[in-house]
C-alpha cells in the first residue's frame, strides 16, 4: 500500500461488510463494465464508492475516486487527511495519496498514465453530483474521449441483499424512535426546534449515524411549504404539525412521514388525510414482483384523482432507498415509482412511499412507509401507527 505507515489502524476494521461482500460486488461491477465496452471506470460518487469499497467519510467534499479497471487491481485516489479513514473502512490494498497542495485531477491523470490505462476506454458517471465540469474537461483534454458509465454500478444497487435489508431494517428502528419522540414532544407552545431536537436525539440515541438529509419538520401554515425545515416557529391551538425524517445505519437509510394536529381539524384537512391513507395503502397493495415501478404510482394517483386532489399531487409516489450521503436520504436517481417507469419490481428492492397533499401556505398532511419488496408483495419496515395524531386543547 502506498502512503505513510498506518500502524494502529487495522485494515477494514470499521467496514460495513466483510471483504468477501466487496469482492463479489467488484466482480459483478467488472462484468457490467465489460458488457458496456468499458475498460476502466473512474468512480467518483460517494454512494457507488461506498457500495464497491466500503469507503465512507463526510469529507467527500474533497476529491476522491476509485479507479476500477476491468482487468487488474483497483486503486483509490484520496486526500492525505482521509487516508486512515480509507484504511479503516476498506480492504483495498492500493491507494494513491495527494496532498492539499496538489491539483487532484492532475494527480488522477498522472496515475492513469503511469499505470498504462490512458489508451483504454475510460468512463466516468457523467450524471455524477460530485464531478465538476472542470474535472471532466481536464480528463478529456489529457486522455481524449471519456465515455459515460452512468447507471452501470447503479444496476447492482437496485436489489438489496439480505445483509443490506438487515441494515435498512435497523435504520427503520431508529426512525421509529425519532418519530415517536417527535410526536411525544407535540404541545401548544412547542417550537419546531423542540420537535427536531427530540426526534434527532431519540434517533441518534437509538443508534443512528448522521443522516443524508435533515428532518423536514414544520408547524402551522409553514407545513404548507414543501420541504420546509425547522425555523423556530411555535405551534398554536388548532394547528398542524408535519414530521418527516430518516435514520441511518452503515449509510443505509429508512425514512418516515407522519402528520399531527392540535385542536380542531378542518374538514378539508380531514378529507385530504383520508385520501393520503388510502393512497398509501393502494400503492402498497400494487407492489409485487413482476409489476412495474409505475404500478404503485398509478394506484396511488387513482385514489387521489377520485378524491378530487389531482392538482394537489404533482410528484412521484416513491423512490428507492439504500445507500445515501448528503444531500439526500434516498436513491431516487436509481428508481422512482412514477408514470412511465417500466422497470419491474423485484424481491429485495426497497422504497420510501410518501403520499402527501397540501394547501400551499396553509397545511400539509401525509403519511409514508419504507418497504422492501418480498416474494409475495411487500414488508413495511416501520412500526409507527399511520393515522394522523390528534391532540386535544
Amino acid at each position: 500500500m502506498n502512503g505513510p505507515n498506518h500502524s494502529g489502524v487495522r485494515q477494514g476494521s470499521e467496514s460495513a461488510f466483510a471483504k468477501a461482500e466487496y469482492d463479489t460486488r467488484m466482480a459483478k461491477a467488472r462484468e457490467l463494465l465489460a458488457k458496456a465496452s468499458i475498460d476502466v471506470m473512474v468512480v467518483t460518487g460517494p454512494e457507488n464508492i461506498f457500495y464497491l469499497t466500503g469507503q465512507q467519510t463526510p469529507g467527500y467534499y474533497t476529491f476522491q475516486a476509485l479507479v476500477l479497471p476491468v482487468e487488474g487491481a483497483p486503486v483509490f485516489v484520496i486526500r492525505q487527511l482521509e487516508y486512515f479513514n480509507f484504511i479503516a473502512n476498506t480492504f483495498i490494498p492500493d491507494a494513491e495519496i495527494y496532498q492539499d497542495g496538489d491539483t487532484p485531477v492532475e494527480f488522477l491523470i498522472d496515475l492513469i498514465q503511469k499505470r498504462g490505462l490512458a489508451s483504454k476506454r475510460i468512463a466516468i458517471d457523467k450524471r455524477g453530483w460530485f464531478l465538476p465540469i472542470s474535472v471532466y474537461e481536464a480528463l478529456q483534454a489529457k486522455l481524449g474521449t471519456i465515455h459515460d458509465g452512468a447507471g452501470v454500478i447503479e444496476q447492482l444497487r437496485m436489489v438489496k441483499s439480505a445483509a443490506e435489508i438487515e441494515k435498512l431494517t435497523i435504520a427503520a428502528g431508529y426512525v421509529d424512535a425519532g418519530m415517536r419522540a417527535g410526536m411525544a414532544a407535540l404541545k401548544i407552545g412547542a417550537s419546531e426546534n423542540d420537535l427536531v431536537a427530540a426526534m434527532m436525539g431519540a434517533a441518534i440515541g437509538a443508534g443512528s449515524e448522521y443522516m443524508g438529509m435533515e428532518p423536514l419538520v414544520s408547524v402551522g401554515p409553514r407545513t404548507g411549504v414543501p420541504h420546509g425545515t425547522w425555523r423556530r416557529r411555535r405551534i398554536e391551538a388548532n394547528e398542524p404539525a408535519f414530521l418527516e425524517m430518516a435514520g441511518c445505519h452503515d449509510r443505509y437509510h429508512a425514512a418516515l412521514m407522519r402528520s399531527a394536529w392540535i385542536g380542531a381539524v378542518p374538514k378539508q384537512a380531514e378529507d385530504m388525510e383520508k385520501a393520503c391513507q388510502e393512497a398509501l395503502q393502494a400503492a402498497l397493495d400494487a407492489i409485487r414482483p413482476g409489476a412495474t415501478c409505475e404500478a404503485p404510482h398509478l394506484a396511488c394517483q387513482k385514489i387521489i384523482d377520485r378524491a378530487g386532489y389531482t392538482e394537489n399531487f404533482r410528484k412521484r409516489t416513491g423512490y428507492s432507498v439504500g445507500i445515501s450521503f448528503a444531500p439526500d436520504w434516498g436513491e431516487g436517481g436509481i428508481l422512482s415509482l412514477y408514470t412511465g417507469v417500466r422497470t419491474e419490481l423485484r424481491p429485495g428492492m426497497a422504497f420510501h412511499i410518501p403520499p402527501a397533499l397540501r394547501i400551499h401556505g396553509q397545511f400539509t398532511v401525509g403519511v409514508s412507509e419504507t418497504i422492501v419488496v418480498t416474494d409475495t408483495g411487500y414488508r413495511a419496515l416501520g412500526s409507527v401507527e399511520r393515522p394522523m395524531r390528534r391532540l386535544g386543547l
